[in-house]
């Protein structure tokens, strides 16, 4: 209705006045409400005007925007980018991988991309409850501690484990935050930072953006190689290993307990620190079985800095997580997190700890594991199906997703697109990469879409692009 009226308004002269609500009401057959909100969003856009008693009228034509060039804007930002480092390494912005799992996809794309849950698998009615009462807090909208409520707080140390206590723990606006302030707070810019290879988009766009460098140090079944890890670290001077601990993104393979112990000892033996990124601790499987405790739990020396977000289990509007440390480290870590953002909205902080401690929170986490044991299941099925039975190295009982190895005549961004082409939506591999790539490989997530059955439907409809031509 809006649309519509605004093409009839462009051709009104100024200060004619609109038809009555009652005449669009009868012409458009909508409701009163729905009239109103129409001629709001005119006014906003600054179209009419309304006038109380009289009705609403077309507003003066707005003067045209002054047009100039910003092609000077380029060399200076080029400088800019080089302008926080004395060796002259670059920062830069690389966020189109990160963008990438990050996009939305239309009605008619079955989402094989995304990784946050669908709304289907989303506790939605906890969510909009929590949000309710804590809005009725009053200490909701009373200025709050820089750390994080003490209550949250209080919920982290329990949920990490470790004996930790809560000064050891910072609220942080999720994950990304998370890790982007422990780069901040731990490294100069042009540092190396140890990373694993493939990983996390949002790791390599983090390291980057803070005009680090990374050391990609490759996988096996359990995880990061240690042999490498020293090497690398005896090699760079690394100060920072960012590993994955459970379900890793985008591989899926969790650290064993030797490799775990291994990488601890490693880095302490290089007076590094760890930053462990625990994004899948609740998104475990039911089949999964007993998972092993944070790596900060067993770490009385303060080698490594956890990591834990609450929105990979909740919504991705459910910004809320964690930063855990022992030692002086964690005045540091306050320090960053202060000029990055100042504090979490109490609001939204004590959205979460409604959610967390309600008493069918648990059972909201057993519903959810149930849910991504089935479309995993589903998933691993139809995958081996089309792709061929080699196709999948590891099958994690955790996560949102799995790692694809393709046939050789095709790479990632070949199936990307022409699968996008046929609607479906997918991760190319090479997007997990800090440098240039050639993966063979997709990532395939099945969270995003409405149901295990369009999951099914997705990964089926990809066959006729596997064929060699």
């Amino acid at each position: 209705m809006a649309k519509t009226l605004a093409r009839e308004i462009e051709e009104m002269p100024v200060g004619s006045r609109l038809p009555t609500h009652r005449e669009l009401v009868r012409r458009f057959g909508v409701s009163a409400t729905t009239v109103s909100r129409s001629l709001a969003l005119l006014t906003q856009r600054g179209l009419i005007t309304s006038r109380p008693g009289s009705g609403s009228f077309r507003a003066e034509t707005r003067p045209s925007p002054r047009t100039g060039s910003t092609s000077w804007q380029e060399a200076t930002l080029e400088l800019t980018n080089r302008l926080d480092s004395p060796t002259g390494a670059a920062r830069g912005f690389k966020t189109a991988a990160l963008l990438g799992t990050l996009a939305t996809s239309g009605p008619e794309v079955v989402d094989l991309n995304g990784g946050y849950l669908h709304p289907e698998l989303q506790p939605l009615t906890r969510l909009g409850t929590a949000l309710s009462r804590a809005g009725r807090r009053s200490q909701a909208w009373a200025f709050p501690p820089v750390g994080g409520i003490p209550e949250l707080r209080d919920w982290f140390v329990s949920d990490i484990g470790g004996g930790l206590s809560r000064h050891d723990v910072l609220i942080c606006g999720a994950g990304q935050s998370a890790l982007s302030t422990a780069l901040r707070a731990l490294c100069q810019p042009n540092d190396p930072v140890v990373i694993e290879s493939p990983t996390y988009p949002g790791t390599i766009a983090a390291i980057r953006a803070a005009g680090l460098r990374t050391i990609p140090v490759p996988l096996d079944r359990e995880g990061l190689r240690t042999d490498y890890l020293d090497q690398a670290l005896a090699r760079t001077g690394a100060r920072v290993v960012i590993v994955q601990p459970l379900f890793q993104n985008p591989v899926g393979v969790s650290l064993s307990e030797r490799r775990r112990h291994e990488i601890r000892t490693t880095a302490r033996h290089h007076a590094a620190f760890v930053v462990e990124d625990d994004f899948a601790r609740h998104l475990a499987h039911t089949d999964s079985g007993q998972l092993p405790p944070p790596m900060i739990a067993d770490d009385p020396d303060g080698t490594v800095i956890h990591v834990r977000s609450l929105t990979k289990v909740t919504s991705p509007n459910l910004r809320v997580g964690a930063l855990a440390a022992r030692g002086p480290v964690v005045t540091k870590l306050r320090s960053a997190h202060v000029v990055d953002t100042m504090f979490v909205p109490a609001p939204l902080q004590y959205t979460a700890l409604e959610v967390m401690t309600a008493s069918g929170w648990k059972r909201a986490l057993n519903t959810l594991s149930s849910a991504l044991r089935q479309r995993r299941e589903v998933a691993v099925e139809a995958v081996e199906a089309t792709f061929g039975p080699h196709a999948l190295a590891v099958r994690p009982r955790g996560g949102y997703h799995l790692w694809v190895s393709l046939p050789g005549h095709l790479d990632g961004e070949q199936l990307t697109a022409a699968a996008l082409a046929n609607g479906v939506a997918l991760t190319c591999g090479d997007n997990y990469y800090p440098t240039e790539s050639n993966a063979a490989r997709v990532r395939i997530s099945y969270v995003a879409a409405a149901s295990a059955s369009e999951v099914d439907t997705g990964v089926r409809r990809l066959a006729p692009l596997l064929v060699e031509q």
